[in-house]
């Protein structure tokens, strides 16, 4: 999760003394809770010729937000990040596909520099770790990461409140927008599939946007027996699907196929058509590689 990697880096920068700016335009009400949430910007100054540019937990530079191109234009580009399926677009590109999060490799980079990891800096990380990885329940969840955990513990970090205030707690309107979900739920391919979506319509009755609908996917892919979870949203240029996996499928490979990306278990890729042949061309991909 970007959101809790790039306020980290913004606070380790700080610490260094650097004039930093940290941009993400759009995120949701549930991070309110992290340090130095109050200096996000929105939007960088327009046509600001920056020195350094860093990206986090980006694996595409089409999935960055920079309508002013405030990244193409800095003089040195970073890219810091876990996706398998990174481009490696930067001019310097720190890519652990094995970290099970962005965050993670930030706690490498801390020991590298000789930052000391404290309470602020300490639940950022905590908070990209804890989203990045289901709550520490994916596969990809190592040693290192408990340690980690364990470690921030100590500097009075409180974990389980982190943990409900990134994972559990969730707004009314985003228990709206999920409760809708599941009543359109499809069973396909003998329940090894679920299938739901959400328009920019039902958003705005709602009153969320995209950045609330972490959750949704998950709640289909949780069901017993589920193999691939699909969830549509729709975007100003078509539609968003995003995948989840539990055994077997790669969600990365069949994202790759619509020019999206992302790891095994967790991907997602963009379709510019309306909804009808979006929700047929991403279940026949998924279809392909569902096991009989």
């Amino acid at each position: 999760m970007q959101f809790g990697s790039s306020l980290a880096t913004y606070i380790i920068l700080k610490r260094l003394n650097k004039e930093v700016d940290v941009v993400i335009p759009n995120y949701p009400e549930t991070y309110k809770y992290l340090p130095c949430v109050d200096e996000v910007k929105k939007e960088a100054e327009k046509d600001r010729i920056y020195d350094l540019a860093i990206a986090l937990d980006c694996g595409d530079i089409k999935r960055l937000d920079d309508p002013n191109l405030n990244y193409d234009l800095a003089k040195v580009t970073i890219n810091v990040d876990h996706h398998s399926s990174n481009s490696m677009f930067a001019d310097y590109n720190f890519v652990d596909p094995v970290a099970p999060a962005c965050s993670q490799i930030l706690t490498s980079i801390c020991d590298q520099i000789g930052i000391e990891i404290n309470k602020e800096i300490g639940t950022c990380l905590l908070t990209g770790i804890i989203t990045d990885t289901g709550g520490l329940r994916y596969e990809g969840v190592t040693s290192e990461t408990y340690e980690f955990v364990a470690d921030i513990l100590k500097k009075g970090v409180k974990v389980s409140k982190v943990y409900k205030q990134a994972f559990a707690a969730i707004s009314r309107n985003k228990f709206e927008a999920r409760r809708l979900a599941m009543e359109r739920l499809e069973f396909l391919e003998d329940g090894k599939i679920t299938f739901t979506y959400i328009t920019k319509k039902d958003m705005e009755k709602i009153g969320v946007g995209t950045n609330e609908l972490e959750g949704i996917v998950e709640n289909g892919r949780d069901i017993k027996d589920v193999e691939v979870s699909v969830l549509l949203y729709e975007k100003e240029n078509g539609f968003k699907a995003s995948l989840r996996s539990n055994e077997y499928v790669n969600c990365a490979d069949i994202c790759l196929l619509f020019g999206g990306g992302g790891h095994i278990k967790a991907a997602g890729c963009t379709l510019p058509y309306e909804f009808e042949e979006s929700k047929e061309k991403i279940l026949s991909a998924v279809k392909r590689f569902i096991t009989k």
